[in-house]
């Protein structure tokens, strides 16, 4: 994959992010006090930090692909501090495991019962709002926002996640979707009327080709699977069916908002490309995790996660896709990075907007 670095763009003061594991840089890690076990301990992060940061990869996310194009630092974590400077080149919000829905209307939506610290995107916009004269002490908050780049996601996984992991029929989590949708274009609403002008929010990943799923739900049917990839299909279609309708909301928020640049990011197609293309940029086993369970299926356990004593690595984390079974690789997270920075997974791509 590739591991260029584009110069770096200086048209952003500073990024703002929300979302979920995809796009923490720490928060959960800090939240939960710094453990020594999972995301807090090796092997996460040892391909770029070579220690663990909190980030669920290997090394170096999208967001952190992105803030170095625009000539930006990685961005801290909201959780981990608490003045001016400390934020005054980005802040991200994110927290692994997150939801779009809060706790409450989720539980009333899915019957089932949610009771973990709520750190969903309503959560964090409420964070956002509380910590933002902190941001721009000295200043207009308006101005502020005009000159951020903003991420609104990627977030609603988790939603599904809930339902998926326990076996929900996947007709019953699709009627969730409205609602996921309805909480993402709420939080894109409040931020453009707080100043925000210009906003990144990301589709979700193709599900039926991350090895938790893969496994989860194995069939013998050949027809259940992608016979090019060998992902699932109505897993993937219902990720389609999830970015359809968020791209059919951000129209609804264009129309609302004309001045805003609202920029879909595909992480759909990106990531897709790469499986598509996996022979050709020397991906061996694509659908396995890199860090998993030995001698299991696609490199899987529910019971043996990345950093147990029974789990293992593969020699070449930039030879594989999946890090963990859910997470992504910092290679492909670069290859997602530069789809949309330089397209074509964004339009315009980001590299554009200076």
């Amino acid at each position: 994959m590739n591991e260029s670095i584009v110069p770096t763009l200086g048209c952003f003061d500073r990024i703002i992010i929300f979302g979920d594991s995809i796009s923490d840089t720490g928060n959960m890690y800090l939240l939960t006090g710094k453990p020594n076990t999972g995301i807090g301990a090796l092997p996460y992060g040892e391909t770029y930090f070579h220690n663990p940061t909190g980030r669920f990869s290997d090394g170096r996310l999208i967001v952190d692909f992105v803030a170095q194009q625009f000539g930006l630092p990685f961005l801290p974590s909201s959780v981990g501090g608490k003045t001016q400077e400390y934020f005054q080149k980005g802040v991200n919000f994110a927290v692994g495991g997150a939801a779009a829905l809060n706790n409450s209307e989720f539980n009333i939506i899915s019957g089932l019962n949610i009771t973990t610290q709520d750190n969903s995107l309503w959560v964090q916009l409420q964070s956002f709002k509380n910590l933002l004269p902190t941001i721009a002490q000295g200043s207009d908050a308006a101005t502020v926002m005009s000159t951020s780049l903003v991420f609104v996601g990627e977030i609603g996984g988790n939603d599904y996640n809930r339902g998926l992991t326990t076996l929900v029929p996947l007709e019953k989590v699709q009627t969730w979707t409205p609602y996921v949708i309805s909480a993402i274009g709420s939080a894109v609403n409040d931020l453009i009327n707080l100043g925000a002008t210009t906003l990144v929010v990301p589709g979700n990943f193709p599900i039926g080709c991350a090895p938790v799923y893969l496994k989860l739900y194995q069939t013998n049917k050949s027809e259940d699977y992608d016979p090019q990839t060998g992902c699932i299909n109505r897993l993937n279609d219902f990720s389609v069916y999830h970015n359809n309708l968020l791209q059919q909301e951000l129209d609804k928020q264009r129309q609302l908002h004309p001045n805003a640049k609202i920029i879909y990011a595909d992480y759909y197609g990106a990531l897709l490309s790469v499986y598509q293309n996996a022979t050709k940029l020397g991906i061996q086993s694509p659908l396995f995790a890199c860090c998993g369970a030995q001698d299991s299926k696609y490199h899987y356990s529910f019971n043996h996660g990345c950093g147990d004593k029974q789990s293992s690595v593969c020699a070449d984390p930039l030879k594989s896709i999946s890090w963990d079974g859910v997470h992504l690789t910092e290679a492909s997270y670069h290859a997602i990075a530069d789809g949309i920075m330089d397209g074509p997974y964004t339009d315009p791509p980001l590299s554009k907007l200076c």
